[in-house]
Formats: structure tokens, C-alpha cells, sequence
């Protein structure tokens, strides 16, 4: 089975979990406990996403200026920074700590 037939597959699949979806009565999803979960989900999801960018490269677990970004982006957001002022306080970190011949 060459590539192509399972990123088709692939993609009936996510169509269809998408499709059931519609099939959940509605008085199940206006409780709100399922607002709750999809709040952690989403949560976790990006906490997990945030922490494979930061500290992993391949296969390996490294500590690169990546770490000084996210730090700093940390500490603009304790203190009630804009999103976009978030953003470029990780850029500047980051490309600073480069500078600085951190890798």
C-alpha cells in the first residue's frame, strides 16, 4: 500500500470522527462539565505542543535559546503584557541569546 492510500484513509477517518461529531445531542454538550473538558483539552494540548517546540530538537532533548524565549515570553505575560508584546519579547530573547552565541 503506497503512501497516498493512508493519507486518504487518513483523511476519511478525520471526516468521519467530524461528521459524529453532529450525531452528540445537543443536552449533552450544553452541560457544563463538557465546557470544562474542552477547556483542559485545549489547555493541555497547547501546554504539550509548547513544550515539544521549546525542548526538543529531533529526537533529542536540548536547551537552546528557544528556552530564554519562552522564559521571557513567561515573564511578559505575568505581567499583563498585549499578545502581540508577548510575541516580540520571545523574538527579541531569542535572537539576542543567538547573538550572544547561544545556539
Amino acid at each position: 500500500m503506497s503512501l497516498w492510500w493512508w493519507v486518504l484513509l487518513a483523511c476519511v477517518v478525520a471526516y468521519l470522527s467530524k461528521l459524529s461529531g453532529y450525531l452528540v445531542p445537543a443536552r449533552i454538550l450544553d452541560k457544563p462539565r463538557m465546557g470544562r473538558v474542552a477547556t483542559a483539552l485545549t489547555i493541555g494540548l497547547l501546554a504539550s505542543l509548547t513544550a515539544v517546540n521549546t525542548f526538543a530538537s529531533g529526537q533529542q532533548l536540548v536547551l537552546d535559546a528557544r528556552v530564554g524565549a519562552l522564559v521571557a515570553a513567561g515573564i511578559a505575560l505575568l505581567l499583563r503584557a498585549p499578545f502581540l508584546v508577548v510575541v516580540i519579547v520571545g523574538a527579541v530573547a531569542a535572537a539576542l541569546l543567538r547573538l550572544a552565541g547561544m545556539p
